[in-house]
C-alpha cells in the first residue's frame, strides 16, 4: 500500500474508494450501440468490482440505454457498498449529437430511464451535466438554478440520494452550493488540463468529490509529452498509470474514474492506485504547464 488515503466520503454517507470505474466505453463507437463484445463488457464490470471498484459512473445516454442495461446485466443485484452515479442534462440525437436536455419534464425523464434500466428505486447520486448547446465544449453559458430545481425535488420525492454536477464553472458551482448541498463535481482535468485547480481546491475545502474525466484530453505537447515520459520511465510505470497517480496524490478529493473495455487496461488501472510518486516526480508534474 502507499501512503494515499485511499477512500473518500461521498455525500457525506457514501463510502467509495477512490479510483472508481467510468463504464462509458462499455457502448459501441462513438459512445453510440452495441459494443462489439458485449459478453467482454460484462466481464470488465465484474472484474472492475473483483478489483475493489465500488463507484461506478454512468448515465442513460450511454448507448443510449446500452451502458446501463449492460451494467443490470453484469452487477445486478448490486453488491451493498457499490455507489452507481449517473448524469443527466443531456440527450443523444439521432445524429449521434448530444443535446442539451434540461427542462423540468426531460430530467424528471431522465431519472425515471435510469432508475428503470439500472433496476432501482433510487439512485445514489446524479450529476446535473450542463450542456450548452451554442458551445457544447466549453462549460457554462447556462443558468443553473431551474434544472438544479428539478432535481431537488425528484430528490425530495425520494428518488434520488444526493446531488452533483458535471461541466460547470467554478462560479455556477459556488451558485449550486447555496442552493442545496453538492456531493461532488465532475469535469475534465488532469495533468495537462489545470484550468479547474481552483475548483479542486474548492471541493477539497468543502469534502466535495472532484471527479476528473479524460486525464490525459486535452493535446499531449512535445515538451510536456517528453516530460510525462520521462517521469513513467525513472518509476517504471506507463504514462497512464502515472497521471492516475498523480491525481489521487494532488488532492484527496480527486475521484478519478478510468474507463476502458480492456481487462488488461482495467489492471493497469487498478494497479495505478497502489503507486506513490515520490515528491520531486511530484514537483515536476505539478509544474507541467499546457501551452
Amino acid at each position: 500500500m502507499n501512503n494515499k488515503e485511499t477512500t473518500f466520503l461521498l455525500g457525506g454517507d457514501l463510502p467509495v474508494r477512490r479510483m472508481g470505474y467510468g463504464a462509458m466505453r462499455l457502448c459501441g463507437p462513438g459512445v453510440w450501440g452495441e459494443p462489439a463484445d458485449r459478453g467482454n463488457a460484462v466481464k470488465v464490470l465484474r472484474e472492475a468490482v473483483d478489483l475493489g471498484v465500488n463507484h461506478i459512473d454512468t448515465s442513460d445516454f450511454y448507448g443510449p440505454h446500452v451502458v446501463n442495461e449492460i451494467i443490470r446485466e453484469a452487477l445486478y443485484p448490486y453488491p451493498d457498498d457499490l455507489v452507481i452515479v449517473t448524469k443527466v442534462g443531456a440527450r443523444r440525437g439521432a445524429d449521434k449529437s448530444w443535446p442539451s436536455a434540461l427542462s423540468a419534464a426531460e430530467l424528471e425523464q431522465a431519472v425515471h430511464d435510469n432508475l428503470r434500466r439500472l433496476k432501482l428505486d433510487c439512485l445514489d447520486l446524479v450529476n446535473l451535466r450542463i450542456v450548452n448547446d451554442a458551445d457544447p465544449h466549453r462549460p457554462g453559458g447556462v443558468p443553473i438554478e431551474a434544472p438544479l430545481t428539478a432535481l431537488m425535488r425528484l430528490r425530495e420525492k425520494g428518488l434520488i440520494r444526493h446531488l452533483g454536477l458535471s461541466h460547470v464553472t467554478l462560479d455556477m458551482v459556488e451558485q449550486a452550493m447555496a442552493l442545496t448541498p453538492i456531493a461532488c463535481v465532475q469535469n475534465h482535468y488532469g495533468i495537462l488540463h489545470r484550468e479547474d485547480d481552483a475548483l479542486v481546491a474548492l471541493c477539497a475545502r468543502h469534502d466535495m468529490g472532484f471527479v476528473p474525466f479524460f486525464p490525459l484530453g486535452g493535446g499531449i505537447h512535445p515538451h510536456s509529452s517528453r516530460e510525462l515520459e520521462s517521469c513513467a520511465a525513472e518509476m517504471g510505470i506507463s504514462v497512464h498509470q502515472l497521471s492516475l497517480a498523480w491525481l489521487l496524490q494532488f488532492s484527496r478529493c480527486i475521484l478519478p474514474i478510468p474507463g476502458t473495455a480492456s481487462l488488461g487496461h482495467l489492471r493497469e488501472n487498478m494497479d495505478a492506485a497502489r503507486i506513490t510518486l515520490p515528491d520531486g516526480i511530484m514537483n515536476r508534474l505539478n509544474n507541467l504547464v499546457q501551452s
